[in-house]
């Protein structure tokens, strides 16, 4: 898979982290939130990971 296709399919996880967050924050659903907030700090990881890795190859 393409690097750019990485980076794209991580920002939309992050997106549906914040929407649990938001679901969570307005059912006042503790466990819906802190699901939210952690796809979201893994979606920047795989991002973060994804950009290092294209820049190492130059594109």
């Amino acid at each position: 898979m393409g690097k750019s296709t990485d980076i794209a399919r991580a920002k939309a996880r992050r997106l549906r982290g914040m929407i649990k967050e938001s679901d969570g924050i307005a059912l006042e659903n503790e466990r819906l939130k802190a699901e939210g907030r952690r796809e979201q700090a893994e979606a920047r990881r795989e991002e973060a990971l994804a950009r290092a890795s294209r820049a190492a190859s130059g594109h």
